[in-house]
């Protein structure tokens, strides 16, 4: 880990919590009085990047995550086993791509040591310096965006906070398998965009559809490898800033559901929030982050490690007649919680090997039974044979 990406928590905050039966007391922080954390048996490591150069309409005012802090410290841990550390913030570098290798370099690191990084970040662009912390793992990885836009945006074009997925898509190494929307308002995206999605077999949930049922959404999260949260993608009232654009957005119990939807999925190993400019700066808005990052971390407590060989040789299987096909199903008898088989194609690229069990919902297989082809099995498989 290089240590001189970092800037230390004030030691101001650290001294208020060390007392204190919340968090704060139980954390591994690494401050202005103490060295930096012997990062050996942690599991999640939250950091902040000050970074929001690239974004369409910067406020131009300084922000900090320090208020964050103080919301989160307070709080009290859940029955919790993994250790967590406060590595404190990277800075701005001299340019936005130094930031984006420093956030690049960091999130790399954390992932080889099995250290999932929580990220609080300025500008969404930099989701960019997240997702190429992959170029090394061996098979593709599926990206989940929560925001109120697709940011897919003109990848010939220089990146910003509105126009990074294009970039993603297009620049080598070519890791991304699956991107997916939860949360769009259609206002928000040109026709384009939307038919782009479409032609793409990505996935677009929107923001009244998860708002029905937000369960419709956990076997999307379950699939996930890395998750980024715009702030944006939040209604102006629940954040308590009614000066913010976007009144319509998820309420706060639907964004810690999403946040432990996240931190409960056995695969996803990094977790960003965004959008954190100084317009955030308001004891609604830092509480209700600081709420998400406990509910992400309560979710990793609770996962059930079914991802393991072991774990999936106990499922239930199920075989579905389905006009020329026939869907295989399995269901944990554990958590309870349902997969479907996706037949590999055996493309020249061996990082798809690993996408065989697609997370689907009992309704899936309801579906199924009555001769309705899921969706989403339907869009992988032809992901697959592309």
């Amino acid at each position: 880990m290089d240590f001189d990406f970092f800037t230390p928590v004030n030691h101001e905050l650290v001294d208020d919590f060390a007392k204190d039966p919340g968090i704060g007391a139980s954390l591994l922080i690494h401050s202005e009085a103490s060295a930096f954390p012997d990062l050996e048996g942690v599991k999640i490591a939250v950091f902040g990047v000050l970074e929001d150069r690239l974004a369409e309409n910067p406020t131009g005012e300084p922000f900090n995550f320090d208020n964050i802090r103080k919301s989160f410290y307070q709080l009290y841990p859940g029955n919790w086993f993994h250790k967590i550390a406060d590595l404190g913030d990277i800075r701005p570098g001299e340019s936005v791509e130094d930031t984006f290798f420093a956030v690049q370099t960091v999130v790399a690191d954390l992932l080889k040591k099995n250290i999932i990084p929580v990220i609080l970040g300025g500008s969404q662009d930099l989701i960019y310096g997240q997702y190429r912390a992959y170029d090394g793992v061996e098979q593709m990885v599926n990206l989940v965006n929560i925001d109120s836009r697709f940011d897919l945006g003109d990848a010939d074009k220089p990146l910003s906070n509105r126009s990074y997925v294009g970039r993603i898509v297009v620049t080598k190494p070519y890791n991304l398998f699956n991107y997916s929307n939860l949360g769009y308002q259609t206002y928000f995206n040109s026709q384009d965009e939307i038919e782009l999605m479409e032609r793409l077999f990505f996935d677009a949930y929107r923001l009244g559809e998860v708002s029905n049922d937000i369960s419709i959404v956990e076997p999307v999260m379950r699939d996930a490898n890395l998750v980024g949260v715009d702030m944006g993608a939040v209604s102006a009232g629940a954040l308590g800033n009614y000066r913010l654009q976007s009144p319509n957005g998820f309420d706060g119990k639907e964004i810690c559901a999403l946040a432990r939807y996240a931190g409960i999925s056995d695969k996803v190993s990094s977790f960003g929030i965004y959008e954190i400019t100084s317009e955030l700066n308001f004891p609604t808005s830092t509480m209700l982050v600081a709420q998400m990052l406990w509910y992400f971390i309560e979710g990793v407590n609770f996962r059930k490690n079914e991802n393991t060989i072991s774990a999936k040789k106990e499922f239930i299987k199920y075989q579905v007649p389905i006009e020329d096909e026939v869907l295989v199903f399995f269901k944990s008898p554990v958590s309870g919680r349902w997969w479907i088989e996706i037949p590999f194609m055996s493309p020249e690229s061996n990082k798809l090997k690993r996408h065989t069990l697609l997370p689907c919902t009992e309704g899936d297989y309801i579906d199924a039974c009555n001769q309705i082809l899921p969706e989403r099995w339907y869009k992988t498989k032809r992901k697959n044979e592309i």
